[in-house]
């Protein structure tokens, strides 16, 4: 793991491709999206939350995303994307992203998604389970509002 991604609480190790990028010669901006969710479901799996589709008809789902984009990336190359927890709530939290290219030894891009919980049976938000809810506040580092998991 690279030393500017030592606060993330996961980090997604990624080979740039040739195919990711276009016709300027660099990573094309879209594929900057396709990086965080690799990491964002990375993340998801190792806390559990991709089981709750299956078992509760539930899931996180993105309610807005968004890059700024720092320095070029190219062919060949090797990405970490961190991943960082905050602005947690009992329905949504805020998930923020840091990509750090190890040919620059620099981060490229950051960027955040505000990841919102949803009932797919009730067709509408819903709050995390508790245990998913406290593992997320671990990882942010957040004291608990005074009504968590109530």
């Amino acid at each position: 793991m690279h030393p500017l991604l030592q606060d993330c609480c996961f980090v997604y190790p990624l080979k740039i491709h040739w195919g990711d990028m276009d016709a300027f010669q660099h990573v094309n901006n879209t594929q900057y999206f396709r990086y965080f969710e690799h990491a964002r479901m990375g993340h998801f799996e190792q806390i559990g939350l991709m089981d709750l589709l299956e078992t509760h008809n539930q899931s996180a789902i993105i309610a807005e995303i968004r890059c700024r984009f720092k320095a070029p990336l190219t062919y060949p190359d090797n990405i970490w994307i961190g991943v960082q927890v905050a602005d947690l709530q009992k329905d949504q939290f805020t998930h923020r992203y840091t990509v750090v290219s190890e040919r620059l030894n620099r981060i490229a891009a950051e960027g955040d998604a505000r990841v919102v919980f949803y009932d797919y049976s009730s067709m509408g938000r819903c709050d995390l389970p508790p245990h998913h809810y406290q593992l997320l506040q671990q990882q942010a580092g957040a004291e608990p509002p005074a009504d968590a998991g109530n």
